[in-house]
């Protein structure tokens, strides 16, 4: 066996098994670090995509169900960030539950016509829209209060 084919060989397995024993001994700062650059990738979606029609909308839902997996998925350890992960998780699931509907009642308002029918669609649509942000934003407060909660905790000494 060449020296090469040993090292190609040696290597992954010794990152392997590094990370493996680094994950088992995770303090609190790293699970921290972990949750809070998923919930913050999560957050850049939402203020990246303000505003946006209803194909971006639907799509930032979607993308907000991604990151609600990806925050549940995450293993912690500490019992406190874990309470903070499930309060996430809460978060971003109504959160996308509230852009997805005012996404197709936005798009239920592209479809209205010029009729007493298509106005009713639209008021309807509009109270949708008017009662998925409210929704949202207090659901945005909730997110704020909660990451200033977990920050604090985060940065106490262990």
């Amino acid at each position: 066996m060449s020296v090469l084919h040993k090292y190609t060989v040696i290597a992954p397995v010794t990152l392997s098994i590094a990370l493996f024993i680094t994950s088992c001994t995770e303090n609190k700062v790293s699970q921290c670090q972990r949750l809070i650059r998923v919930v913050n990738a999560g957050t850049s979606l939402i203020d990246k995509n303000k505003g946006a029609q209803v194909i971006t909308s639907l799509q930032l839902s979607k993308d907000l169900e991604f990151v609600t997996k990806s925050i549940s998925e995450l293993k912690l350890t500490d019992p406190k960030l874990k309470e903070f992960q499930s309060s996430f998780v809460k978060i971003f699931q109504n959160l996308s539950q509230a852009i997805a509907k005012a996404g197709r009642a936005l798009g239920a308002t592209k479809t209205a016509e010029a009729s007493a029918s298509g106005r009713e669609k639209i008021q309807k649509a509009r109270t949708e829209i008017d009662s998925a942000l409210t929704t949202a934003t207090t659901i945005g407060k909730q997110s704020d209060t909660l990451m200033n909660e977990m920050n604090k905790y985060c940065s106490q000494p262990e």
